[in-house]
């Protein structure tokens, strides 16, 4: 029996005191083709428990997963061995009891894990200061446009055309309620950046310019320069890293004077989990600390002088008044953060360092290799462990192909960027330390047969 404790009379009532004729008037910003007419086809009204677990059992034996097969997918998200002791750790009952810091004092142990897990962030992306995490990297990656708004004054954003096109996506959704504008256009298949073209688009009217690194199509460039001229011209530099692991082997956006730094942190100690939750990170120069949103646990003393922990900021709506709130979003994604913390302690700094080096090999070994396959041509000979590859046919048609096959060959660019058909033959490629040469070469034979 379905648990319905509202009457018709209830939901008429409710439905007069808003001045909404109709359920369906509450989501009429949903386009119609995204809603689902009447129940899910293919689903009886009721079942029992064991016939239901049977239902779903079946469905799941559908499903691909990332340990069945060779696995080359990214494009932000991305499998790593997360070690079991993560999990184990995570699920220890000082860490269950807390789940977020409303009466902050009495959470020491959230309180700290936290401060900890700021200190790793704020080192790891070369910053002076993070916050105690974000729901996900594109939400965070909004955020730093909307805190380059309130730094400079200024309203008009300018998108690389190597960020990821679903942060793409959610900064052009927000954007419609708080009128940003945002200049952005597709990537084309190019071995160059756009750095050069973004420094030249940069105007009084420019508040902040966001770039990703690595992009989306896995190229790296120096930032410097981008970050010289973006504040020569009073605005932000918004780095964008969906890939962690990266800056043990690469120099961190902070050090190239980036203002704000965001990302995902799915990629330590999170796992791929059918996309999500996930982790978002963020980080800034000091100097713009007050105008950072979400928590930001600091470092104390009690009355006793014993060593303790307080949320030092918190500039969101639960907290203080709404229109005095950076954000509304921000709620940090609490588990996720602790194992990445667990996971990036139980690395050590030279231990990120030697993962990303055994990254950074492996994509070599696998770019080298599959370069050699005829019809395929490599985009992009910088990159850290994702390249893109130019193949002799459509790439969505070559990745279900080979999927059908039990390879999960990559993230084609038409599948990413379906209003561009002229990078549709573009195949996004991430190679991990849990890609093993007998995999690599699993994919050229595939690639081989699929393009002969």
């Amino acid at each position: 029996m379905r648990y319905l404790p509202l009457t018709d009379t209830d939901r008429r009532d409710m439905l007069s005191f808003i001045g909404a004729s109709s359920i369906d008037d509450l989501f009429v910003d949903v386009p119609a083709q995204a809603r689902l007419p009447g129940t899910i086809p293919g689903l009886p009204d009721h079942a029992s428990e064991m016939a239901v677990e049977r239902h779903m059992a079946r469905l799941a034996k559908r499903n691909l997963s990332a340990g069945e097969a060779p696995f080359f997918l990214g494009a932000g998200a991305y499998r790593h061995h997360i070690p079991a002791s993560v999990d184990h750790l995570i699920q220890r009952g000082e860490f269950l009891t807390a789940y977020t810091p409303y009466q902050p004092e009495i959470a020491q142990g959230t309180l700290q894990v936290l401060f900890e897990f700021q200190t790793q962030v704020a080192r790891l992306l070369g910053c002076d200061v993070a916050n105690a995490s974000m729901y996900d990297g594109s939400t965070a990656c909004w955020e730093a446009i909307v805190m380059a708004r309130r730094v400079t004054k200024r309203g008009k954003a300018l998108l690389s055309s190597g960020l990821h096109p679903h942060y793409v996506s959610v900064a052009q959704t927000m954007a419609k309620f708080t009128g940003d504008a945002l200049a952005y256009r597709a990537p084309t298949l190019d071995a160059a950046t756009d750095i050069d073209a973004l420094i030249g688009a940069i105007d009084k009217d420019t508040s902040c310019v966001v770039v990703q690194y690595p992009d989306i199509l896995g190229r790296v460039a120096d930032l410097t320069p981008l970050a010289e001229a973006a504040q020569a011209a009073g605005a932000l530099l918004v780095a964008v890293v969906t890939e962690p692991v990266a800056l043990g082997a690469i120099r961190a956006p902070g050090s190239m004077g980036a203002d704000i730094v965001v990302g995902e942190g799915q990629s330590i100690g999170v796992g791929l989990q059918f996309g999500g939750p996930y982790l978002g990170l963020f980080a800034c120069k000091q100097k713009y600390v007050r105008q950072m949103p979400g928590r930001l646990c600091g470092e104390t003393v009690d009355a006793s002088g014993k060593r303790g922990f307080v949320l030092t900021l918190s500039t969101r709506e639960q907290h203080i008044r709404r229109e005095k709130a950076t954000s509304n979003i921000c709620t940090n994604s609490g588990l996720c953060a602790l194992a990445f913390s667990v996971h990036m302690t139980l690395l050590g700094e030279k231990g990120l360092r030697d993962l990303a080096g055994l990254n950074h090999a492996l994509a070599c070994q696998a770019a080298d290799r599959l370069a050699q396959v005829p019809g395929v041509t490599l985009l992009n000979d910088s990159f850290f462990n994702e390249f893109t590859l130019i193949l002799s046919k459509d790439a969505r048609d070559v990745v279900r192909t080979l999927a059908d096959k039990g390879v999960l060959a990559g993230v084609s660019l038409g599948r990413l960027f379906p209003a561009a058909p002229e990078i549709g033959n573009g195949l996004v490629v991430a190679v991990t330390e849990t890609v093993t040469p007998e995999d690599i070469e699993t994919l050229a034979k595939a690639l081989e047969e699929e393009l002969a």
